[in-house]
């Protein structure tokens, strides 16, 4: 017999070698308000058929948990794949990025004709199908050259040039009816578990709506992007254009020697893009009706906020401007001041950590020409200083304010909107695994900031990612939420970032214990990178962006 401790619980229960983690549901009592997806055994993610032959701990997750909420959409991906392929046998799906509170889907059927309601109306009832019928979802393992034939078979070249390119020797898939697919982490058990979902028609192509994250019996929210919606259009034109659509196609590009060469495209693409942004605030500076005269620069940690401003000061000066700096940081109040949680740490990305009304009114001293004494935070003290640093704007010059309260409108609200330009800088990921694996931009800024951090001495592997929840949780309600009002967006996202970023994450992720919490997503990571060809940092200059998170 097998002893398992259910952290649910916190009590342990005997079972039969090889029971499945389903059947020790009705074992361990405990307060469900939602159904449970999926579990981490040994702080490692498995699905409910999970089959357990030692003792072991289990933890069982429902949706409103990050691993339950990845199992339960990933099983929606195939549903919605698999419902494409019966209505439209030969079509091809896409799983394109998170986006609208969803997932943002490109169906080409396979008479090249546009996709239209009464299209997306027999898929929904396709899937719904499936789900009435609670269809259950088979996980097999083979070799990796019989997954490759078999997907080779099936024309999904995707699969065929990541499998090729992994490195393991055996794999998993999935299949639904006698639907095969690949998934590189487990899915629900069946399709009843599916409850919750919406197809409808988005731009030209599908939005997959999911669960609301805190009330999974409800659909999210519907959010407007349409500025989001076309900077991820413009950087997958250009994937398009390269040639490179998902991991498999930048691991065989990389495989063939072509690594510098996507580096130096990448570089070229930012800096491109930057000379635009740094022109369209020298026209505005110059328009005698609405002459820009304030930057605001935000967006979510570990997008590239600082090192941005730098390279948009530089293209300023090229311009012909002299652009002065601060960071709202700068204006923290002392920490004794900070805001707290209930638990009594401290609250350090809410909107009052900021003196608001002492930056907002050296702003309006600034830009009234006054010479305006500014601070600078000690964060070893935790106090505000005042060390002689002076800012004045005169004729050519133009104000740079960054942190992530940039965009809140209660930062300048008595400041004249005309004079503003406000940037928002995304990590927007626009390559995949395949193309029915989505890469969560969240992934992209975490593995940043695990490795900053690191580097830093600030923070070990495990502490950042203990972190990592209340960060994101701070970005939505104080960051996200400005993200459409800004004048531009800034994509900071690297064409071959995560094949650079492995050689320095493998490292620093096989850092954090196996019997703490946080090695479940430093498993999850580890396991996800290891799909990318590494590549050496090298040839990364050092005015890139990825230089704020990969020391030389």
């Amino acid at each position: 017999m097998l002893r398992i401790f259910c952290k649910n619980t916190q009590t342990f229960a005997e079972f039969a070698e090889g029971t499945p983690l389903i059947e020790m549901l009705d074992t361990f009592r405990f307060d469900r308000p939602f159904p449970i997806v999926s579990a981490k055994v040994n702080n490692v993610s498995q699905g409910l058929k999970f089959r357990v032959y030692q003792n072991r701990t289990v933890e069982f997750l429902d949706y409103t948990t990050y691993g339950g909420r990845s199992v339960y959409s990933r099983s929606l991906c195939f549903l919605l794949s698999k419902s494409c392929l019966d209505i439209f046998p030969g079509c091809k799906i896409t799983m394109r990025r998170p986006l609208s509170k969803g997932y943002f889907c490109d169906l080409r059927k396979p008479d090249g004709s546009a996709v239209t309601a009464e299209d997306i109306a027999a898929v929904r009832a396709r899937m719904q199908q499936l789900v009435d019928r609670d269809e259950r979802f088979h996980r097999h393992e083979v070799t990796v050259e019989e997954a490759i034939e078999m997907f080779r078979g099936l024309g999904y070249e995707d699969k065929v040039k990541l499998l090729k390119t992994c490195g393991d020797v055996y794999v998993k898939y999935y299949t639904l009816e006698d639907t095969p697919d690949f998934f590189y982490d487990c899915l629900v058990p069946s399709c009843g578990y599916l409850k919750v979902w919406s197809v409808e028609p988005f731009r030209d192509g599908i939005l997959l709506r999911i669960p609301d994250r805190h009330n999974p019996d409800v659909l999210a929210y519907y959010e407007n992007q349409p500025k989001t919606f076309e900077v991820f259009s413009e950087t997958l034109k250009w994937n398009r254009y390269v040639g490179l659509s998902n991991v498999g196609d930048v691991n065989c590009a990389c495989l063939k020697g072509r690594a510098s060469e996507l580096i130096q495209v990448s570089e070229a693409l930012q800096e491109k893009k930057i000379v635009q942004i740094a022109e369209e605030i020298d026209r505005r500076y110059h328009d005698p009706e609405k002459p820009v005269r304030l930057v605001l620069i935000t967006g979510p940690s570990s997008s590239g906020k600082t090192t941005f401003c730098h390279r948009i000061s530089i293209q300023l000066m090229a311009c012909g401007l002299r652009p002065i700096f601060f960071s709202t940081d700068d204006y923290f109040v002392n920490r004794v001041d900070t805001p707290k949680f209930p638990d009594g740490s401290y609250d350090f990305d809410n909107f009052d950590t900021v003196d608001h009304v002492a930056l907002q009114q050296d702003v309006l001293k600034l830009l009234s020409g006054e010479v305006v004494s500014v601070p600078e935070y000690n964060f070893t003290t935790g106090k505000r200083e005042y060390n002689g640093k002076t800012l004045q704007l005169t004729e050519g010059t133009i104000l740079l304010i960054e942190g992530i309260h940039a965009l809140n409108p209660m930062l300048t609200n008595l400041v004249d909107e005309s004079l503003k330009f406000r940037i928002f800088i995304s990590t927007l990921t626009s390559i995949a695994l395949d193309d029915h694996n989505c890469i969560p931009t969240s992934d992209n800024r975490l593995l940043r900031r695990i490795l900053r951090d690191y580097n830093k001495g600030a923070f070990t592997a495990r502490e950042t990612i203990a972190q990592w929840p209340n960060v994101r949780r701070a970005e939505v309600k104080w960051i996200y939420p400005y993200q459409e009002t800004a004048d531009v967006l800034f994509n900071s996202a690297y064409l071959v970032e995560f094949a650079v970023l492995r050689n320095h994450a493998e490292r620093v992720l096989s850092t954090v214990p196996k019997n703490c919490p946080e090695y479940s997503e430093a498993h999850r990571l580890l396991k996800f990178i290891h799909y990318f060809t590494p590549v050496s940092d090298r040839e990364i200059p050092n005015t890139s962006l990825l230089r704020e998170f990969v020391a030389r």
